[in-house]
């Protein structure tokens, strides 16, 4: 079986089987509704008067995906630059998750900033896997969908689709590429996000979902 293109870079769990489809079907989360409400209209979730507002200091590292593999981010915007903060650090994320599988970095600088906690250990492990068999990413994916929300304690979701029907992994040593199959290739992401005092969006947790997103 071969490793999902996109979506296992968020895989929440460390089972050997779920982290090969890339995906947890686990929907227990108690902040993250199972569905996305709105989606597709460009509405968000207001952020919360009690959000924190702590300055946004902290250098941000660049992230360089080659032109052999690009991700477009499509209505990535929101009027409330709180939102707005959550969309960027979030995005930013997942460019990195792919930035680490290229750069054959399971502890890519990038992508351990933007990362803790659950979505640390499960994200170097899912990067293990492409980097131990010599796989990176081409091709093209696509992000779109997204919710972002700050709960009353501060703590933010963010919930996007993934379409990886244009992604493939290539076999650096052999030259093999492998396609996503076009029936299973949108994926939708639920993550969860803490913000730090420099005010950067850190990912903590993240639940990804086949056939959720239409």
């Amino acid at each position: 079986m071969h490793r999902r293109f996109l979506s296992a870079a968020a895989a929440i769990t460390a089972s050997t089987a779920l982290l090969l489809t890339g995906c947890s079907s686990d929907d227990s989360d108690n902040d993250a509704s199972d569905k996305i409400k709105g989606a597709g209209s460009g509405a968000g979730t207001s952020a919360s008067a009690g959000a924190s507002a702590e300055p946004n200091t902290a250098k941000r590292p660049e992230i360089k995906l080659p032109k052999s593999f690009q991700v477009q981010f499509t209505a990535w915007t929101n009027s409330d630059p709180k939102l707005q903060a959550v969309l960027d650090d979030g995005k930013e994320r997942l460019r990195a998750s792919y930035a680490a599988i290229n750069n054959k970095d399971p502890r890519d600088d990038a992508f351990t900033f933007y990362s803790e906690s659950d979505a640390l250990r499960t994200g170097t492990e899912w990067i293990k896997g492409f980097t131990d068999k010599n796989l990176v990413l081409i091709g093209k994916g696509r992000v779109f969908q997204p919710q972002p929300r700050i709960s009353p304690d501060g703590s933010g979701t963010l919930f996007y689709c993934v379409d990886e029907s244009h992604g493939s992994t290539k076999d650096t040593k052999t030259g093999k590429v492998t396609a996503t199959p076009a029936d299973d290739a949108l994926v939708l992401y639920r993550t969860k996000l803490r913000k730090t005092k420099e005010g950067v969006w850190k990912t903590t947790m993240v639940q990804t979902e086949r056939g959720a997103c239409k």
